[in-house]
């Protein structure tokens, strides 16, 4: 028999590392937030508009003190101390994000100083850009990388970082800002499903960003939420096909459904777009099931829309009603939860998915999650969107893989509850600095380092040459104060999670004195 050019061989799975996924987990986002309530009455909108309507409550935002480059190199560096992981185990880095502060320099190049001290520079890797997708391209870079022949054996580390701001109007209340940070590696708690990935992208102008001085996009709105349901239709209806067809091959015939996914979490641009998500997945169901049962069930009083279209169908408030009421058990059992981070900071564009993974492992006990498959519906304006599906492990025992990462996470909602509230007015007149200042040479950031968390990295001055320099806010604890500002890299230390594979050597740190490093940039020093 014939078959297609780069096709599986039968014993390729053999010699793939087994259980290939992310090993940990960390997340940031800004010590700051406006509340949507007072946003409103500020707005002069009807009350709900922005808290019942779109579905949020509070949205994280930057001061001038914040850029791409200072999310990132906070949330790599906290990742790193938390699981007491040496720099060399790094072989790959890759940061997906939309936030573009230099259209030749990487984001990833300015992370590399993190490095330094270890004197590992063989690192893969570099920025991945579309809307919202990028850092979802980077996670399957990372996975495949893994997977290939090109793996030396260490880690690969994805990070998604963006902050997502708008002009003053509608939009204004769906923006936000935070950070991810993956640490991929084969035995992982959360373990990529191979094959099971259904993709669609597209052209549109949906979202985007044509002014290369302004941090704002051009945004349909409308348009925008028509390629959202559309691309999850078409990914839901490939990946369905994909796993079917897996499942036949293992001599099971049956239809995929919902009810085979623990927990599905979503891209979310607003958290009531993800419940209409639920909703629409199980419109999907609905019309693909050759006798839905409408008598009772989940499909019960459906029967008026057995002949609709999908594409006919998103803008249409009855179907949307009947199937938000459908779906409202499916939303509170398998998705509510993964909603915190979404409605407590904002859309994070790129790590807004992964926040929503956060969100669950911040949540639910190992016990609860082993076993479990969870869905992931990632999507970028543009248009890019995938919908695959992370496997938990079964092995929920203390000090397990799982056990690590949900613990690791356990102080999520006290760290949004940590933040300080700022008046509309202050959160607008932040949003007309940063737009005033945007891509500034020469400049000295207004705003206090004071009220930024511990071991936030943080923007110190813009060189005439544009070249910019950050600093560490101290962590508690560090000693005396003239000591206190971090290190790049807090040198080499016991590993709480186990490299994959025996260190390659690397070329030896050179170290000019006993002294911490203060400040670090990213052009010349």
């Amino acid at each position: 028999s014939t078959t297609m050019p780069g096709s599986l061989p039968v014993n390729a799975e053999s010699c793939w590392p087994k259980d290939v996924g992310i090993v940990a987990l960390e997340i940031y986002f800004p010590s700051q937030y406006v509340d949507q309530t007072e946003l409103e009455k500020y707005d002069g909108v009807d009350a709900g508009k922005y808290t019942i309507g779109l579905g949020q409550s509070k949205m994280g935002f930057c001061s001038d003190r914040e850029d791409i480059n200072s999310l990132c190199l906070t949330v790599v560096q906290k990742l790193m101390e938390r699981n007491n992981l040496s720099y060399d185990c790094i072989g790959r880095l890759e940061v997906g994000t939309e936030t573009i502060i230099d259209k030749s320099k990487s984001v990833k190049t300015v992370l590399m100083q993190l490095f330094e001290e270890s004197g590992n520079t063989d690192v893969e890797g570099i920025d991945t850009t579309n809307a919202c997708y990028g850092g979802t391209a980077a996670l399957f870079n990372a996975i495949n990388w893994i997977e290939s022949s090109s793996w030396d054996g260490r880690y690969a580390l994805v990070v998604a970082g963006d902050i997502a701001v708008y002009a003053s109007g509608n939009a204004r209340p769906t923006g936000g800002a935070g950070a991810v940070a993956m640490l991929v590696g084969p035995n992982a708690p959360l373990i990529f499903e191979r094959g099971l990935r259904g993709t669609h992208m597209q052209h549109a102008y949906d979202f985007y960003k044509p002014d290369m001085v302004s941090e704002y996009p051009v945004v349909d709105g409308k348009l925008s939420i028509q390629c959202y349901l559309s691309a999850l239709d078409r990914c839901y209806t490939v990946y369905r096909n994909k796993i079917q067809a897996q499942w036949q091959k293992e001599g099971t015939d049956r239809r995929f459904t919902l009810n085979d996914f623990g927990f599905m979490i979503f891209h979310s641009p607003y958290c009531k777009l993800v419940q209409k998500s639920v909703a629409r997945l199980l419109l999907n169901d609905f019309l693909s099931d050759q006798n839905p049962e409408t008598a009772n069930g989940v499909f019960s009083g459906l029967e008026a829309f057995r002949d609709v279209k999908l594409e006919d169908t998103y803008f249409d408030r009855d179907v949307e009603k009947a199937f938000m009421k459908a779906s409202a058990e499916l939303f509170n059992q398998k998705t509510k939860a993964s909603l915190l981070v979404s409605n407590q900071n904002g859309n994070m564009y790129t790590p807004s998915v992964y926040g929503c993974l956060a969100s669950l492992l911040a949540q639910y006990t190992p016990e609860q999650l082993a076993g479990q498959r969870i869905s992931v519906f990632s999507y970028g304006s543009g248009f890019a969107a995938t919908l695959y599906s992370i496997r938990v492990t079964q092995d929920a025992t203390p000090g397990s893989a799982l056990d690590r990462i949900t613990a690791s996470l356990s102080d999520l909602k006290a760290r949004l509850d940590s933040r300080k509230c700022i008046a509309p007015d202050v959160f607008a007149e932040n949003m007309k600095i940063r737009q005033d200042t945007h891509h500034l040479a020469n400049y000295i950031p207004q705003c206090s380092v004071e009220d930024l968390f511990d071991g936030t990295w943080y923007l110190v001055r813009v060189d005439e040459k544009h070249r910019r320099t950050y600093a560490r806010r101290p962590v508690v604890g560090d000693g005396p104060l003239e000591a206190r500002v971090e290190a790049v890299h807090p040198g080499i230390v016991h590993e709480h999670i186990p490299s994959p594979a025996k260190k390659v050597p690397r070329i030896p740190a050179t170290t000019e004195s006993e002294g911490v490093t203060v400040a670090i940039s990213n052009g010349e020093h």
